[in-house]
């Protein structure tokens, strides 16, 4: 489990073909800080640690991963929002976040007003019912809030902390980013159309 309060970002240093899957090698600046087995949100992917030399730690996605994100666009140098997965001791700063993605969305403007950024993501129709305006969304892994929701796309609005600190200020129009719809939210969409299904 995760709070999509991002740590650091990690650089992609190698990827090699795997049996249904991919291999990344990264590198990030809290090396000396995991241990193989750990769980390391990677834009809001959870991807499991298994294995760590000096320089840097090695993580799997396997087909089913690569297709829901933007994992196997990747490419030796691409940037990664990465996070910790939660401690009994950690302070919940943004939302409860799995590193599950639920779907990737296309950015479709970018705009400065002032000292912020907006930020518009298109995402298909299906997950309409998920979006509430001033509720909370992951994108690409870092918990942020809807500023304004449409039929199928919802606009964001970016401090400049988080600008400067995630891989947000290297997006442009176009590039797909990784959605977790607020598990809260999908929780109560099941429970309503359980129960008001018959």
């Amino acid at each position: 489990m995760f709070t999509g309060i991002i740590e650091t970002i990690a650089t992609i240093e190698a990827i090699r073909p795997l049996s249904g899957g991919l291999e990344f090698d990264l590198s990030a600046s809290y090396l000396n800080e995991i241990t193989v087995d750990d769980s390391i949100a990677h834009s809001g992917v959870c991807l499991t640690v298994v294995k760590k030399t000096e320089k840097t730690y090695t993580v799997q996605a396997v087909e089913e991963t690569l297709r829901k994100t933007t994992l196997g666009v990747l490419k030796i140098s691409s940037k990664l929002n990465v996070e910790r997965c939660l401690t009994p001791h950690s302070r919940l700063d943004g939302h409860i976040v799995q590193g599950h993605v639920d779907a990737t969305g296309t950015i479709t403007k970018i705009e400065n007003e002032g000292a912020n950024w907006l930020i518009t993501i298109q995402f298909s129709d299906e997950f309409t019912d998920l979006i509430v305006g001033r509720g909370s969304i992951t994108v690409d892994g870092i918990s942020l809030t809807v500023a304004q929701d449409n039929a199928n796309s919802f606009t964001i609005a970016i401090i400049p902390f988080t600008w400067e600190h995630t891989t947000l200020h290297e997006r442009k129009l176009g590039d797909k980013v990784n959605l977790e719809f607020d598990i809260l939210g999908k929780y109560v969409i099941k429970y309503m159309k359980n129960r008001f299904s018959t």
